[in-house]
């Protein structure tokens, strides 16, 4: 694939009308029926985009050729605000994207990240692959999005910090921390008195090194992959939210493929997204070895603590009454009563 710089790509993008902005090739010539972009926030070392491009290449087989998706990873195509408009316009056709800033257009989609809910992993994929992942995303099919079955993880998030360990919530008092662009993120650490700074995920690296920010929280694996470790110092195992990547189409752009196709595009999709799963729980493993030999220093927390401040604060009360009581209860019956 012949990498675009953004400006072209958005150039050559914006004079294409109808169908053809969904990918249908009218060039003479080309072998594909239909060509999608498929963009990502992530670098291409993630076993997301690793797993990603099997799965392109195992659909451009299947499909016989018929559907090529092209992709950009890390950024390529801006942050996730950016790949949001342009996955809703249809100036792409794929896009994986955190519920976390999909909420910005399907409020509930960021209901997995409420802080301190999901206790492990068996909750987690109990929940997103049951009834509350299935509520998800009918809620994103109103909004002319069509989501995929399997979320790819992105593993439970830490927080790091350049000036001092976060050991008890009264530590987050002041706490100059990035987070994504997420009323969800900014309510909950506003909840620890912490002053939470809403920065896209491409110019998180700046605003530390620059100090914008003392700190940020992301999974260990963003946090090795993004060399976060050469602006930061301390690694808090909070696991405070856990959080996931929705395989999302444009709506009309789906609607258009033949049903075959659409098939060959979801399970292989889906199975990638497993395949990922396992990849990140490996990996997750032996991150903390790595990152103290870069010169992290880690320290492990009572979650339990942070849960009292943020019942006591009215966090969970706050959001329960806006995702509704019928998304609440579906996260509840898996992570018992939080409110």
């Amino acid at each position: 694939m012949t990498r675009m710089t953004r400006r072209v790509f958005l150039r050559t993008t914006t004079t294409v009308t109808g169908v053809a902005a969904f990918g249908i090739l009218t060039r003479p010539g080309d072998a594909a029926e239909f060509t999608w972009r498929y963009a990502n926030e992530i670098v291409s070392a993630h076993p997301m985009n690793v797993r990603l491009q099997q799965a392109v290449e195992r659909i451009r087989q299947e499909s016989g050729g018929r559907m090529e998706i092209q992709t950009f990873p890390n950024n390529q195509l801006g942050g996730g605000t950016d790949m949001l408009s342009q996955l809703r316009t249809g100036v792409i056709q794929l896009c994986n994207l955190s519920g976390l800033i999909l909420a910005t257009v399907v409020p509930v989609a960021s209901i997995n990240g409420i802080g301190f809910g999901f206790k492990d992993y068996d909750q987690v994929w109990a929940a997103m692959d049951g009834a509350l992942g299935g509520y998800v995303r009918s809620a994103i099919e109103k909004s002319e999005l069509f989501a995929l079955e399997k979320m790819w993880d992105n593993g439970y998030r830490q927080i790091t910090s350049g000036t001092h360990p976060i050991n008890a919530p009264e530590d987050l008092k002041g706490f100059k921390i990035r987070v994504p662009v997420s009323p969800l993120w900014t309510s909950m650490f506003k909840a620890f008195g912490a002053s939470p700074a809403s920065i896209n995920f491409s110019e998180v690296y700046a605003a530390l090194q620059t100090k914008i920010v003392e700190g940020q929280e992301n999974p260990l694996s963003l946090i090795e992959f993004n060399k976060f470790y050469e602006v930061q110092k301390y690694v808090s195992l909070t696991n405070h939210m856990w959080d996931g990547f929705w395989s999302l189409a444009n709506g009309r752009a789906w609607a258009s493929l033949p049903k075959d196709l659409q098939e060959i595009i979801a399970r292989n999709i889906d199975k990638a997204a497993i395949e990922e799963r396992q990849d990140i729980r490996k990996i997750n493993d032996s991150l903390r070895g790595q990152l103290t030999q870069h010169g992290m220093v880690f320290n492990e927390t009572d979650p339990a603590k942070f849960r009292a401040t943020l019942r006591t604060a009215g966090f969970y009360a706050e959001w329960k009454e806006k995702y509704g009581p019928e998304a609440w209860a579906a996260f509840e019956k898996h992570v018992g009563a939080l409110s």
